[in-house]
């Protein structure tokens, strides 16, 4: 292993932030676009920073990668002192104010990172956050430059939509089969903001009249051939709109807003000022292609990079270690507008199970961080599920500790104060403190502290008083970046069960008690009173903060908290609680029967004609391996496969009459539901296919015919159950429906990745080998993070058991592609090189396997940033 021989990538510090000597207030770009040699004329005009009255002394720092410099003038003149320097440009000046103009080429044809500008699927494109536009000009590519962007581009007419951010302004025809337009944003923005799009495309249109009256165009561009796909993004870019107006009196503020959807693309959507980017999974959709699932999350993207305009883009990030300052807050605003559009109880358990599948993974691991950091090598590594879902469950618990009126106030004044300006986490902290007049000055170390705190709770009942006492502890554990912790404020969500199941109130002493309890101190004990019998407490309701649970719970309490919580969330987390209970119990009992109080209990949620559809669908399902693992030191992966596996047999088999009377009568009318997307007619399709899912794995002659007539269904969720049932439950049929649906489907890219993605989940021994054959497969791109994430990716996350395999070739397979990525598209590598950073949790045997493989990425000589942060710091 050579790492420590090699000249690393230097780290940065949130400490170290200095504002820069100069800053360009004003930029007018020229692209004229061509595959090899597109040329990049940027006129800045440039200002020198002032720090208390003081000038800033200093050189113009800009960063560029890969960028072939032609000329540099200053107010018309050439300039020649400047040097180049480890990725930038260095121009000394003794000038305030200048205007400077650098001529650049770059080469999109051959730029596989996808950042920068790049020429991929017949379009150009760029992607430039975090720290892409670097790839595209000489600049100052920080967040905290704020500039007017004027954008001129200029393409052969094979390229008929030349787009960029703001209002065109002018367009007209060339010679020689050439054309331009001309983009003007009035807006300040940084140059991860910048856009720019020249293709061919179908385009979409309507027009959205905001709250003041102002006539918006709308316009969504998609591949030729794919406009059939494209209206449930475009009705959700308006309801967006409408809801941010509604919720937070936030208004759209250019004459355009467009939408372009590339299947090229690393991240699953860019909010570019009034012109998003966005993967096309996260924008096409039908009901032949697209599941309820999908429809769902095109919704609350689209949702999420519309909010970005006021989170984000006119307040944006003062430097990248704020990030969660726009995306924690963003993530809250689209869980809250998918919430009040749909059911916000499983809304709530969507986000819940990403915290606990994959954040608290994250905080247990080498990577662990606040959402804060205070370090980073490479920026791309820190788009995290710690930094956007963890970022927007402190926002949530502001919200909570402030409540709904006072954080509107908040969020006002933030955009009072802030508006068109880069700030930090603790400007938008002060403005909710000074607007509720509430102390948030503990609840600040959410910011800076990594780790999940645990709660450790314990109850006391004094029948004779009627006093019950629950003794709060936290408990925080040193991370792999932190050793030492601080007590956090910590909203603590409860509510009290009597034993008919009815909520009690809450008081002591003559005196109502807020359900929400401030935990602010290592231990606190809380007293409530008037409670004749011992009652069932529902501790951290709603999930009211990211914490483990620690109480000792019984069997009893669990059941009757899933029968009777008046919250649908508590009742799936009650459910959830039981079930992994359960199966850690197998796991260490070496496969004991499901409890009879389970079968029973799920049998009752399954009949139970009153209940939410979609809610019993969530209820009968069992954890997910890694929610499982995760209450594991060193992780029994073979055991707790075989549990969960077992419980599900155990399930299949003695409910299955159950089971089948509930799938046929929820199946009666699904061909006539076909299009239906109903809140009633998706939670149909959820239980229906819940119970498919189990069914499967009983090999009758009834289910044989069940499952190929749902393959042929013409909605893909329930298409693609049937042959996700068949596949999960190693099924006869499998291998025929796999075929079958292939077959159907081979025109259709994303449909294909959902192919690809259940040929890597099947369980059978040459599985390696067979991903290896599809590496050759028509629709296999090793360039398209799309087609890698779907093969690969789902067999390293989802085929736990053949990936784990002790014969160590999943780990190879996997370190092989990486190795391959490096070169091709790093960003893409270091995401895919998760399933190997939590190595340490395994036997020893798979240890030494794992380690093996990341120091074989070690010992790469031009190893990227993106991965040699994370190998670095698995290995150390």
């Amino acid at each position: 292993m050579n790492l420590t021989n090699t000249n690393p990538p230097s780290a940065k510090y949130l400490k170290d932030y200095t504002k820069p000597a100069f800053s360009i207030y004003d930029i007018y770009l020229e692209f004229d676009l061509k595959a090899t040699q597109t040329q990049v004329h940027a006129t800045s005009k440039v200002k020198r920073n002032f720090s208390d009255n003081k000038p800033i002394l200093g050189a113009l720092v800009l960063d560029g990668i890969d960028l072939d410099l032609l000329s540099i003038n200053i107010d018309g003149q050439a300039f020649d002192d400047f040097q180049l320097l480890n990725e930038q440009l260095i121009i000394n000046i003794d000038r305030d104010e200048f205007e400077l103009c650098i001529v650049t080429e770059i080469s999109p044809a051959t730029n596989s990172s996808l950042e920068g500008l790049y020429l991929s699927g017949g379009a150009y494109c760029t992607q430039c956050e975090a720290e892409g536009f670097r790839k595209i000009t000489y600049y100052q590519d920080r967040p905290d430059v704020l500039a007017t962007f004027t954008v001129k581009i200029t393409a052969d007419k094979k390229y008929p939509y030349l787009l960029s951010n703001g209002n065109k302004i002018e367009q007209g025809e060339l010679e020689d089969g050439r054309h331009y337009t001309v983009w003007q944003d009035p807006f300040k923005k940084p140059a991860y903001l910048f856009a720019l799009v020249a293709g061919d495309f179908d385009v979409l249109k309507d027009s959205y009249k905001t709250m003041s009256g102002r006539e918006v165009e709308l316009a969504l561009f998609v591949d030729k051939g794919n406009l059939n796909k494209a209206s449930h993004a475009l009705t959700s870019l308006k309801k967006s709109m409408k809801w941010d107006e509604d919720t937070f009196g936030l208004e759209y503020d250019l004459d355009i807003y467009m939408i372009v959807a590339v299947d090229f693309f690393n991240m699953g959507a860019m909010e570019n000022k009034g012109l998003n980017v966005f993967n096309s999974k996260c924008v096409l959709a039908n009901q032949a292609t697209a599941t309820d699932s999908d429809y769902h999350m095109i919704e609350s993207i689209i949702g999420h990079e519309y909010f970005h305009n006021w989170t984000g883009n006119r307040v944006t990030c003062r430097d990248w270690f704020q990030l969660s300052l726009k995306e924690g807050l963003t993530v809250f605003r689209d869980q809250e507008f998918s919430s009040d559009l749909g059911s916000r109880a499983i809304n709530r358990i969507a986000a819940v199970k990403a915290m606990r599948t994959h954040q608290f993974a994250e905080d247990a691991g080498p990577m662990a961080h606040p959402i804060r950091p205070e370090q980073v090598i490479e920026m791309n590594n820190f788009y995290t599920v710690t930094v956007y879902n963890k970022g927007a469950e402190v926002i949530r618990m502001m919200h909570t500790l402030l409540g709904k009126e006072n954080f509107r106030k908040g969020m006002d004044l933030y955009f009072e104060r802030h508006d068109g300006q880069a700030v930090t986490c603790d400007d938008f902290v002060n403005a909710m403190m000074q607007a509720s007049s509430i102390d948030l000055t503990q609840f600040k170390h959410w910011y800076s502290q990594s780790g999940t705190p645990k709660l450790v709770v314990k109850e006391k009942f004094d029948k004779t008083s009627g006093v019950y006492q629950l003794e709060i502890n936290q408990v925080h554990t040193a991370t792999a970046d932190q050793d030492k912790k601080h007590n956090l404020h910590i909203p603590f969500s409860i509510e009290l069960l009597d034993q008919d199941g009815k909520v009690l109130q809450l008081t002591y002493e003559g005196n109502v008690i807020c359900k929400v309890l401030n935990v602010t101190q290592g231990k606190q004990v809380f007293s409530f009173d008037n409670i004749k019998t011992k009652p069932t407490p529902i501790l951290l309701e709603d999930f009211s903060a990211p914490c483990q649970l620690d109480f000792n719970y019984s069997d009893e309490q669990l059941c009757h908290i899933v029968r009777h919580a008046s919250s649908d969330f508590s009742r799936w987390d009650a459910q959830q609680m039981l079930l992994i209970k359960n199966i850690k119990a197998a796991v260490k009992n070496d496969n004991i029967d499901l409890p009879k109080n389970i079968t029973e209990l799920i049998s009752d949620i399954l009949l139970d004609n009153t209940i939410d559809l979609e809610l019993a669908a969530q209820l009968i399902k069992l954890p997910s391996y890694d929610v499982i693992a995760a209450e594991y030191e060193e992780v029994p992966i073979n055991s707790i496969i075989e549990a969960i596996d077992s419980f599900e047999q155990q399930i299949a088999q003695t409910l299955n009459t159950v089971l089948f009377d509930v799938y046929n009568k929820l199946n009666e009318n699904s061909v006539n539901e076909c299009e239906n997307l109903s809140t009633e007619v998706v939670g149909k399709r959820a239980l229906k296919n819940a119970c498919l899912h189990y069914l499967a794995k009983q090999n009758e002659i009834c289910m044989v015919e069940a499952l190929n007539a749902q393959l042929e269904m013409i909605n893909m969720t329930d298409s693609l159950a049937a042959l996700s049932s068949a596949v999960h439950a190693n099924h006869e049929l499998s291998q025929s429906m796999l075929i079958a649906f292939e077959s159907k489907w081979e025109k259709d890219a994303l449909v294909m990745d959902k192919w690809f993605g259940l040929q890597a989940m099947q369980d059978k021994p040459d599985i390696v080998a067979h991903l290896q054959s599809l590496y050759s497969h028509s629709h296999f791109d090793y360039a398209n993070p799309n087609r890698v994430r779907a093969l690969i990716g789902s067999f390293t996350h989802f085929n736990i058991k053949q990936f784990h395999n002790e014969n160590g070739s999943g780990y190879k397979l996997l370190t092989d592609l990486l190795i391959k990525l490096n070169d091709i598209n790093p960003q893409n590598a270091s995401r895919m090189i998760t399933p190997l950073m939590s190595w340490q949790k395994y036997n020893v045997k798979r240890q030494k396997l794992i380690k093996q493989q990341l120091e074989r990425l070690a010992d790469i000589e031009d190893l990227s940033s993106d991965l040699y942060e994370k190998v670095s710091k698995a290995l150390n």
